[in-house]
């Protein structure tokens, strides 16, 4: 199994026709995944590769049975194409857009909250991946193979790298959630879905400076989740109230430090890597006993 994302998944992305959502669908498809339809408005009953381009996501869920909707368009369609998504009732919908005003991300998240119909991954984020199964986004899809360690992280890098690290064991489902301020899918909703999966033996948990989400996260663990958790968190040399990378991403006083995420963390029994690569030797120790 996995979390979200399998070999049912039958994926339509928005924005398919445009520069960025053209490249990165082929690449899904490449890598194996089911891409039944796109949709950029105005442009319906063209084809991108033979997948048919509809001009709007309810047509193109009718007539392809899409469930997952991948968003690839300027940040200022965004808001009106998860709206789109959330109408036509699609379960799960990862927004790789950056950039995308805070303003709207918050209205879409809470659209998609009241329908209860729809997943929202992202923004600003790589997306989701079942190695050998199905690619929803940007990840590459050569770094690893099927395994049964769940990755979670903020970093869209940092989600390649631990990948590559624990290559050789594999991983079931990798879900980067993005470093926005407001973001669709947490690392507690990834715990709770790892935790579920019975083909996740263990999870790999990557933060970042900023904000407290890794702070509850950590107590969420100590009250839920069983199965042993790795975690790492960008940004210990990172200066005082300065942005780094992500928009969440700034440090005020002792609050949002790596380091104090990091205490967090290993309070609640999370074993912390103060490098990508000494958090991926601690999950190679717990999976291989060695």
């Amino acid at each position: 199994m996995s979390i979200w994302l399998d070999s049912k998944s039958r994926i339509l992305v928005q924005g398919m026709t445009g520069s960025e959502g053209t490249k990165h669908t082929r690449r899904m498809v490449a890598s194996g995944a089911e891409v039944v339809a796109g949709v950029t408005p105005g442009k319906g009953g063209t084809a991108v590769d033979g997948i048919p381009v509809f001009g709007d996501v309810a047509t193109a869920v009718e007539q392809t049975g899409a469930n997952v909707c991948v968003v690839f368009v300027p940040p200022r369609f965004a808001k009106a194409a998860v709206q789109e998504s959330v109408n036509a009732q699609v379960p799960l919908c990862v927004v790789i857009t950056e950039g995308v005003p805070v303003h709207d991300t918050a209205a879409f998240f809470q659209y998609a909250e009241n329908s209860g119909s729809t997943r929202i991954i992202g923004p600003n984020c790589p997306g989701i991946i079942s190695p050998g199964l199905s690619n929803a986004g940007i990840i590459p899809a050569d770094i690893t193979g099927r395994g049964r360690i769940g990755l979670v992280s903020k970093s869209g890098t940092l989600t390649y790298q631990m990948m590559y690290e624990l290559r050789d064991i594999g991983f079931s489902t990798c879900v980067g959630i993005g470093g926005d301020p407001i973001i669709g899918t947490t690392h507690i909703d990834c715990l709770d879905a790892f935790e579920a999966d019975p083909e996740t033996d263990a999870i790999v948990m990557i933060g970042e400076i900023g904000g407290d989400a890794e702070e509850r996260a950590a107590a969420h663990i100590a009250a839920h989740i069983t199965k042993p958790v790795v975690g790492y968190i960008a940004g210990f040399t990172a200066p005082e109230g300065k942005t780094m990378g992500h928009a969440g991403a700034i440090v005020s006083g002792s609050s949002g430090t790596a380091t104090a995420k990091a205490e967090a963390l290993e309070a609640a029994g999370v074993r912390v890597g103060k490098t990508p690569s000494e958090a991926a030797r601690l999950m190679r120790t717990i999976i291989t006993g060695s």
